[in-house]
């Protein structure tokens, strides 16, 4: 009887428990907190002829706020030339995308990482796996370290414990996060006074420009010796087909001239870079003065613009002034092919797009994206996974886990006209005479032109002689077409080098 009188007590024992921990079940999820895992590997390879050893460490940083509270979790990955003597002399870059929301797979798999993953350069759709993933001999490794950082919500990283996505999602939080990020890497790899570099592509430029004020605008700076700036987007005017708004016309001239020489609907003798010089010095003497006189463009002139805006696009003069002069990129891209039944990509209109419907007014979605996306989702997850040995049971989110961004630079409640950080840059130059920047752009690039990434950088107070411009005969993700992937990388270490 004893016997099941302490089974009883056992049972109600374990079934209170049971009963507890279902209760409080939700409060200590929340408070868990997993414990970063880190995988360590050791490397060999050859990059621009130079022979290294290299250690790749792959694995997650705890951020924590003010109170010491551990409230999210980077993911980056690491390459690291083993046995250097004096690290003052080894340059360390942080490497990031866009977005926001994207992770860094693109540049970390497209260009710059040690792996490489290979896709037709003549803009064709990438298909499907077995994709040709190779090593990468022309990797900037032989003059500089790599970080590859996923800002939280991308990648694997996350928010943690108390940590709330909206400390995280938005253009100044997201700065201060890879800020906190760099100090921390800086410290427990010793590199504070090692050359130091951050690059971003896309969205990845305007936290470039964000972070370099979270770096520098303290009395702790982090001191920059460059920007890598790949296909740019600092003033966010240029972006807007806001009634009113003239910018944005004026800047994708030139992108729609590239792309209408790239499909032969001009009739030029000229070079891609001189047709496209050409289309510049129109839409900045010609073009931009003749929008901002309105409905006062009338006669004559109006139809000198027409005209050679016709000439320069390869659009219908009849479909020019339908439109009132002014044409987005989303109806270039669906109008100038439409004869054929083809729609243009924005990321890079060289890429052509079967529709289902080829009278509407936009395209249907973006060829140059689909063309990509699933090679370099399978060569992270295969390098990551496999070679790296980083390995968790959870998905390595590409693009699209980040929500509800706070765009403003001003503070809640507060008056923003419009999104403009190109300031930072040319702040952080007036306080770091160092301090140097590199421009990438695409001549097919829809989503960042090259015209709008000049228009930011030539005023806002940034020097002009420290500043590099380099130009591809490709799109937003330049390195996809293969001689622009060999000149890219060269222009890079040149800059690097140049220091």
């Amino acid at each position: 009887m004893k016997r099941k009188t302490n089974l009883w007590c056992m049972l109600l024992i374990a079934l209170g428990s049971l009963q507890a921990n279902t209760i409080f079940a939700g409060e200590s999820e929340q408070k868990t907190i997993p414990d970063p895992v880190v995988s360590v590997t050791q490397h060999q390879g050859k990059f621009n002829g130079v022979r290294m050893d290299y250690t790749a460490t792959a694995g997650e940083t705890p951020l924590k706020n003010k109170e010491g509270d551990v409230t999210a979790q980077i993911f980056s990955v690491s390459y690291v030339k083993d046995d250097v003597k004096d690290t003052s002399k080894r340059p360390v870059a942080f490497i990031f995308n866009g977005g926001p929301g994207s992770a860094s797979v693109w540049l970390h798999m497209g260009v710059f990482g040690p792996k490489k993953i290979v896709i037709p350069s003549d803009a064709e759709d990438d298909g499907a796996a077995p994709f040709n993933l190779q090593d990468n001999p022309d990797t900037v490794l032989d003059v500089t370290d790599l970080v590859f950082i996923d800002p939280v919500g991308t990648g694997f990283s996350r928010v943690v414990g108390k940590g709330e996505t909206k400390d995280y999602w938005g253009v100044k939080e997201d700065a201060k996060s890879i800020a906190q990020f760099i100090r921390i890497w800086l410290r427990e790899n010793g590199r504070w006074n090692s050359p130091k570099y951050i690059g971003g592509e896309s969205y990845g430029t305007t936290r470039s420009a964000a972070l370099i004020e979270e770096l520098e605008g303290r009395w702790d700076d982090v001191s920059i010796n460059g920007i890598l700036l790949i296909s740019t987007i600092l003033d966010f005017t240029i972006d807007t087909y806001d009634q009113g708004n003239e910018l944005p016309y004026m800047v994708q001239l030139p992108t729609m001239a590239a792309t209408a020489w790239y499909h032969k609907q001009v009739e030029t003798d000229l070079s891609l870079a001189q047709w496209v010089d050409a289309a510049r010095n129109f839409a900045l003497r010609e073009y931009a003065p003749a929008l901002l006189l309105g409905s006062s463009l009338q006669g004559e002139q109006r139809d000198n613009i027409r005209s050679k805006l016709a000439q320069f696009t390869g659009l219908s003069e009849s479909y020019l002034e339908r439109t009132n002069l002014r044409v987005n990129y989303q109806r270039f891209n669906k109008e100038l092919l439409r004869d054929e039944g083809l729609a243009l990509g924005r990321l890079d209109s060289r890429f052509k797009g079967v529709e289902y419907d080829d009278a509407g007014e936009y395209p249907e979605t973006d060829p140059s994206f689909y063309g990509i996306d699933g090679s370099y989702t399978a060569a992270l997850n295969h390098w990551v996974r496999e070679g790296l040995q980083f390995n968790p049971e959870r998905e390595y989110t590409i693009i699209g886990g980040v929500t509800q961004w706070n765009w403003s630079l001003q503070g809640e409640g507060k008056r923003q006209p419009y999104l403009n950080v190109a300031p930072y840059i040319g702040k952080a130059m007036r306080g770091n005479k160092d301090l140097r920047v590199f421009n990438a752009a695409g001549y097919y690039d829809f989503a960042t032109p090259l015209l709008g990434a000049e228009y930011a950088l030539d005023r806002n107070g940034i020097d002009p002689q420290r500043v590099t411009y380099k130009y591809y005969e490709a799109g937003h993700m330049m390195y996809i077409h293969h001689p622009s992937f060999q000149q890219f990388l060269t222009d890079v270490r040149d800059f690097i080098q140049a220091r």
